[in-house]
């Protein structure tokens, strides 16, 4: 054989096959006489691929070309191809629940990292499981591990704080269940984290009211074992001492992210002397809280006050003044978490999948310049 003849031999070998999933679709047809049901070797072998990457387009990995999943896609509706789900089940020693445990205080917040889950577990045969619990109970880590266990999760996503708790993530590793984390800060490696910088978040609202002119600026921080509360307000001290001010002790409230806390210190912010022009509520729940104590005592925000939140869930366009906030993207996180999970038993991307969100600061009708 010539160079040539080989140099071209070689060049179709190394080309890749396009393959005619339509014209697949139609062999199997006019083979299968007997109306044989197909299995996931049949398909593997129509579409000219491995049994993994039909594995992967059943569960909707993001891990397939666009091009190629919507081809075999077809080709499995065509032949009729239905996956099993109990062999499913038994082949990977896994059932097909993704699982959320939460302890927020914030409603919204878990709704809406809910709703981020779903949208990339839909159309993937995963169902979500949400295990609600309280991380200050003696039966905390147990009633965990046994939720895991009984129910033979794929994964499980925790949110904060119980996503900060280390025997939690060193019992899901014993147990051998991936998990991902969402925190404000990387607190285990790059694989298993979503990191919110909710610090970032906190700068940017400080450099807010300093830009307006507010000096005597007060501050409602979230539950202490939160680590999300300690970011938000280190940010907020750091974004305000870029401009000489800072926090005086009396001007620093303790909250728990709950309305009515943002209620009650609300008053408080009154009664100190002198007043703050400016308050930054470590979240939305808390910052709505201190607005309606100002309309119950007869003051009108934000001439009296102006009030910054954290996080711009539906409650900051449902107060009046509308609130000002810095953004947690909760959707998006949802999502990324979910995708990141899913990588664990899919194998890596060419290009790492985002594990990063930053807040980003929605300026509204809640803050102003401080009256003179």
């Amino acid at each position: 054989m010539s160079s040539n003849s080989m140099g071209k031999s070689v060049g179709r070998t190394n080309k890749k096959r396009e393959v005619d999933y339509a014209a697949a679709a139609r062999r199997w047809a006019e083979n299968n006489r007997s109306g044989r049901k197909p299995t996931i070797q049949d398909v593997a072998d129509l579409a000219g691929v491995s049994k993994k990457t039909i594995s992967r387009i059943i569960n909707n990995s993001p891990l397939v070309n666009a091009t190629t999943r919507k081809g075999i896609q077809e080709l499995i509706r065509e032949i009729g191809y239905r996956p099993d789900p109990q062999a499913r089940g038994l082949a990977s020693k896994r059932s097909f629940l993704v699982g959320l445990i939460t302890d927020n205080p914030t409603p919204q917040y878990v709704v809406n990292i809910q709703h981020g889950i779903l949208d990339v577990l839909r159309q993937t045969g995963y169902e979500l499981v949400v295990h609600p619990c309280d991380r200050k109970s003696n039966t905390f880590l147990e009633d965990a591990k046994r939720f895991v266990e009984v129910q033979k999760l794929y994964g499980v996503i925790l949110t904060p704080s119980v996503s900060e708790d280390e025997r939690l993530a060193e019992e899901l590793r014993r147990l051998g269940c991936a998990y991902i984390r969402i925190a404000s800060i990387a607190l285990d490696m790059e694989s298993r984290m979503i990191v919110t910088n909710d610090r970032e978040g906190g700068k940017e609202a400080a450099r807010h009211l300093a830009k307006l002119g507010h000096i005597r600026i007060a501050c409602v921080t979230g539950r202490r074992s939160f680590r999300s509360s300690t970011e938000r307000i280190a940010g907020f001290e750091e974004g305000l001492a870029e401009y000489g001010l800072k926090v005086p002790p009396d001007y620093m409230l303790h909250g728990d992210y709950t309305f009515e806390c943002g209620f009650a210190l609300g008053t408080d912010l009154l009664d100190l002397d002198p007043p703050p022009t400016a308050v930054f509520a470590a979240n939305d729940e808390m910052a709505a809280g201190i607005l309606q104590a100002l309309h119950v005592a007869g003051h009108t925000p934000p001439e009296s006050l102006s009030v910054v939140g954290f996080d711009d869930f539906e409650t900051a366009t449902r107060v009046w003044p509308r609130l000002t906030t810095a953004r947690t993207p909760a959707r998006k996180i949802g999502r990324l978490a979910a995708e990141r999970l899913f990588e664990f038993y899919e194998g890596s991307r060419a290009v790492p999948a985002e594990n990063q969100t930053t807040p980003e600061l929605i300026e509204r009708d809640s803050t102003r310049r401080p009256s003179r």
